[in-house]
Parts: structure tokens; C-alpha cells; sequence
């Protein structure tokens, strides 16, 4: 997904599902499917809902993104 055509959005946590994965609101209205690396796990570890995080998207999926950065819930 690291290609030229990859794209990068911000979005709002709404579930969290399990460690690494969570159901996050783009504020075009959008869902999709936010998923932590193993590589990345200190970031996805402690995701909650309202968080706002940074999604990085495919065209070739726009259902589905990895979890590039979260802010904290202070907005640090």
C-alpha cells in the first residue's frame, strides 16, 4: 500500500474492535475498517473512541486503512 497512488485522510474512531482494529468515520460520513501493524502496535494499543486518527488509504480499497498516527485525546 506504500505506492505512489496511496492517499492519506484523517478520521474519528467509533468502535474499537480488538487491538489493532477499529471502525473509524471519515467527515465525508464514510466507514471503513482502520487496522494497526504489528510494527505500529504502540500507536493502535491504545486507541479509544472519539480519538482522531491518520488513515492510510488504497483507491483500489477504499474500505479498509492502515493506522499511521493517532492524537491523543488532549490533542497532543
Amino acid at each position: 500500500m506504500s505506492g505512489k497512488d496511496a492517499f492519506r485522510v484523517e478520521g474519528v474512531v467509533i468502535e474499537v474492535l480488538s487491538e489493532r482494529t477499529c471502525r473509524v468515520r471519515l467527515p465525508n460520513g464514510h466507514e471503513l475498517l482502520g487496522f494497526g501493524t504489528l510494527r505500529n502496535r504502540r500507536v493502535t494499543g491504545s486507541l479509544t473512541q472519539g480519538q482522531t486518527v491518520t488513515l492510510q488509504l488504497t483507491p483500489f480499497d477504499l474500505s479498509s486503512g492502515r493506522i499511521l498516527a493517532a492524537k491523543r485525546m488532549d490533542g497532543t
